[in-house]
């Protein structure tokens, strides 16, 4: 199908929309910084795991990143290649299956290395083993996402650290941002050094997680690769990885929606939507954070819509606190029109659910000539096998 992506007229049912440009001219960015820096970034599964995309990804990037038995099992059979592994706490019903599909496997604590780690070379000989360690210092303002919060259950303590690592031990893994900057990046990375470079000798390499935002308009690119470049001077023998999510499906794409109905009460003007804020757009609620709405002025105000162009947009669950608010419009909105949010690929699309039994939007990727692919429709048959 041919398709305007300015507007997506031809669209009349909920569609999240992958523009192969704008992806590709991530990737292209992301593997410029990994050559000059002499760093490996690889995806994480997390925010992004639209497995048909591989093939474009791989013409980038050759690793990926997994948090638990099926996105290890996705990267191993869809992207070809076994996952930089991490989960809070592996289990012994999946371990077996996990180890196979890893080639980087990193524990939470020093329990779960006692409990696994001989098994994890029996089930995989090739495995390079690691231990998450926490800096105590992150700058993530949103607890939710903040890894290094009071309390965390992320990642082993300098104190907690014996002088000498055990021998299978290669490498440590710190995780620390959140759509973070590299001045952020450039801030924590001392604090790593302060607690944890006495033991960089006994490595092989370090990750440095996830949340490296280099893709977004204001990040400075060059001071990154600036911080790893003189990171390698100090620690030559160290291999460098980064694995963000955000940072490849940024402003890559869209969710279209169509307005079904207008409602009014007592002064709040809502557009009821084909889509949900819990169910398709759920860090809009959990983040949260305010999504752009093309032509549409977001509004800070959340109160009532006075003006006869301001709308809440709302969810058609039947979750009370299923809207946003408020945009104003350039014209009052219609029966039928399309409302798009922009910037709603990565952190989407792994995280929608079925809630209340809600068609959930197909996904699309549309291609440089505006021909739209349809990668997955969705139908009854989905909601009813989750249920089985």
């Amino acid at each position: 199908m041919k398709t305007d992506p300015k507007n997506y007229k031809e669209l009349t049912q909920p569609v999240y929309v992958l523009e192969e440009d704008r992806l590709r001219k991530n990737l292209s960015l992301i593997a410029n910084v990994a050559k000059k820096a002499n760093v490996e970034i690889i995806l994480a599964f997390k925010a992004y795991a639209l497995w048909k995309t591989f093939p474009i990804f791989k013409e980038y990037i050759s690793a990926t990143t997994a948090s638990s038995l099926s996105e290890a099992h996705l990267g191993y059979e869809e992207f070809g290649t076994p996952c930089h592994t991490f989960s809070p706490a592996y289990t012994d019903y999946e371990f077996e299956e996990i180890a196979k599909y890893s080639s980087h496997l990193t524990f939470n604590s020093l329990t779960q290395y006692d409990r696994y780690h001989l098994k994890a070379r029996q089930y995989n000989k090739a495995l390079s083993l690691g231990l998450r360690v926490n800096p105590e210092y992150s700058e993530v303002g949103t607890l939710l996402y903040n890894p290094c919060s009071p309390g965390t259950r992320f990642g082993i303590l300098a104190e907690k650290l014996p002088e000498i690592l055990p021998e299978d031990v290669d490498g440590f893994h710190v995780h620390c941002h959140c759509e973070s900057g590299s001045d952020v990046f450039e801030r924590t990375l001392v604090h790593i050094e302060e607690k944890f470079a006495k033991w960089f000798p006994q490595l092989k390499w370090i990750n440095f997680g996830g949340g490296h935002l280099m893709t977004r308009a204001d990040y400075d690119i060059d001071k990154l690769i600036q911080i790893l470049q003189h990171f390698h001077s100090r620690y030559p023998w160290l291999k460098v990885i980064l694995e963000p999510g955000s940072a490849f499906g940024w402003q890559t794409g869209s969710l279209v929606s169509q307005v079904v109905d207008i409602v009014e009460y007592r002064g709040y003007r809502t557009a009821i939507l084909n889509v949900s804020f819990t169910a398709h757009m759920p860090d809009c609620l959990e983040m949260p954070y305010h999504p752009t709405v093309r032509g549409a002025e977001t509004l800070e105000n959340g109160g009532e819509t006075t003006e006869p162009t301001t709308y809440r947009l709302g969810g058609n669950s039947c979750l009370s606190g299923d809207w946003m608010g408020n945009w104003r419009f350039d014209h009052k909105l219609q029966i039928g029109e399309n409302i798009i949010f922009e910037d709603m690929l990565h952190y989407t699309t792994v995280k929608t659910n079925t809630f209340n039994g809600i068609s959930h939007p197909a996904i699309a990727l549309l291609h440089s000539n505006n021909e739209l692919e349809m990668l997955r429709e969705y139908s009854y048959e989905d909601y009813r096998v989750r249920m089985d």
